[in-house]
């Protein structure tokens, strides 16, 4: 059975971007006779707000798109994550950062040539990853914050790959992510870890999400493939732009569905609009 999601992050209102998406998926679900779930991906407490959270609902409600089961509440869930972080750590593949962000910045601006991963932030020098078990304990006494990180060189895998439809399999390359933060003090598990264990633990088959997330899939891969847990199907679609070619994002105060259901703009207008776009 085809299994789709969609999974967006109560940090504002929808707008129709997003709409896009949860069409999307709900649309090859319904067609294969198969489930439509939807999950919050609330972990980051600073951002998230119960409201977004009712919002989503009654916006994706409005456009007429239902979902099997309950919605899955990422916030309800940390022990779980938790637990898939204690794993790596049980197998050394993850380790303790004690870097704040300004002095990784310091230290890649005094290098000639920061490199930086295929989702464009610049790689993590690992600083921390050498450090002792003295000088950790040492540091845990002191009560330093920090993040955990994944020890790109011990956890690789080669000859990783996915199914991408309508273009078969396509090779992974993790390794260019580099140690990535799969946890820090503000937020208990990355989007990274979440997105992986939930796919798995809810039997997602098909991942449908914006192209632009299409290169964190080599590194879902790896995950999936560290944890054992199965690795889905996925199609990556075009992202919805402006008038001046910027795709629609929040932070660029796209119109949100709530606006322009008060503007008296109709549902079945927006889902036709998505047909020609």
């Amino acid at each position: 059975m085809l299994i789709t999601r969609f999974a967006p992050s109560p940090t504002g209102h929808l707008h129709l971007g997003h709409a896009f998406s949860a069409c999307n998926a709900w649309k090859r679900a319904r067609d294969a006779g198969g489930k439509f779930l939807l999950r919050l991906e609330d972990i980051d407490p600073t951002r998230c707000r119960p409201e977004f959270s009712a919002s989503i609902q009654q916006d994706l409600a409005w456009l007429g798109l239902d979902w099997d089961g309950p919605v899955r509440v990422q916030s309800q869930y940390l022990p779980e994550y938790q637990a898939v972080l204690d794993s790596l750590a049980e197998r050394g593949l993850v380790y303790p950062c004690f870097c704040t962000r300004s002095a990784i910045q310091r230290e890649l601006a005094a290098s000639a040539a920061a490199p930086h991963g295929p989702d464009g932030a610049p790689l993590y020098p690992g600083t921390c990853r050498s450090l002792s078990a003295a000088e950790r304990a040492a540091r845990f006494t002191a009560g330093e914050p920090f993040a955990i990180r994944l020890n790109m060189a011990a956890a690789f895998i080669p000859n990783l790959s996915y199914d991408e439809q309508g273009e078969g399999r396509i090779a992974c390359h993790p390794e260019r992510f580099g140690d990535v933060v799969l946890a820090r003090k503000d937020a208990p598990a990355s989007y990274h870890l979440c997105v992986t264990h939930d796919d798995a633990l809810q039997r997602v088959t098909l991942v449908t999400r914006g192209v632009d997330l299409r290169p964190s899939t080599d590194l879902h891969r790896l995950l999936q493939a560290l944890m054992g847990w199965p690795a889905p199907a996925y199609a990556h679609h075009r992202l919805l732009t402006d008038a001046a070619g910027r795709r629609l994002a929040k932070r660029d105060h796209a119109a949100t569905l709530r606006s322009l259901r008060a503007e008296g703009i109709s549902a079945q207008a927006i889902i036709e609009r998505f047909a020609y776009q």
